[in-house]
């Protein structure tokens, strides 16, 4: 498996440190060039590479960890995203629910991403909790998933806990969806919640 993460903000910074705790490599990309990043990438650690947007697409992972705004711009990158998942970390922040159609913002996303299979996820926790160790006083930092693909929840499931998290399933977008999103002013029941969960 290959793994890129789309955007190099607070949450892509904090999303690339998790995977460098573990030592697994990730690129990491904005629609700028790699070298204006390739001193705060090489500061997280060395499995960070930079690369273009265009080479990040390659990944069979990739992260969305754009402004929700920005992501209709990473989806053009690709004419189809068949045999990709996107795990949509964005939020829909001053977004109407007008504006969505009143449907949840990942299926907004996910229809962006023709032929992709996407989960909402990691997008609950604010960059300083997703910045820290997710092992916390002998438990794991939670991590909710929604996603109308049982397999793609299975496959980003498994990868948080490569990543220290212990995930949580909510079922799909029109449930779970709900339950972690930020969408207007209003936030989901689940957004923001930093839970810890011991075995």
């Amino acid at each position: 498996m290959s793994y890129a993460i789309v955007g190099f903000g607070k949450i892509g910074q904090a999303l690339a440190k998790a995977f460098a705790r573990k030592g697994i490599e990730v690129s990491v990309a904005t629609t700028r060039d790699p070298q204006s990043f390739a001193s705060a990438a090489a500061a997280i650690g060395p499995t960070i590479i930079p690369i273009t947007l265009a080479e990040a697409v390659k990944a069979d992972i990739i992260f969305l960890a754009v402004r929700f705004e920005s992501h209709p711009d990473v989806a053009k990158a690709l004419p189809t995203w068949q045999g990709k998942t996107i795990v949509d970390v964005t939020n829909a922040h001053g977004i109407a629910s007008e504006e969505l159609g009143g449907q949840p913002s990942s299926r907004v996303v996910a229809q962006a991403f023709t032929g992709g299979k996407l989960v909402k996820g990691f997008n609950h926790l604010p960059a300083a909790a997703l910045n820290q160790d997710p092992a916390v006083q002998g438990g794991r930092r939670v991590v909710f998933l929604a996603s109308d693909d049982d397999g793609a929840a299975e496959e980003i499931g498994a990868l948080a806990e490569n990543l220290g998290f212990s995930p949580i399933k909510l079922g799909g977008l029109s449930v779970g969806g709900l339950l972690v999103q930020t969408r207007g002013n209003g936030r989901g029941q689940l957004i923001f919640k930093d839970l810890v969960k011991f075995d």
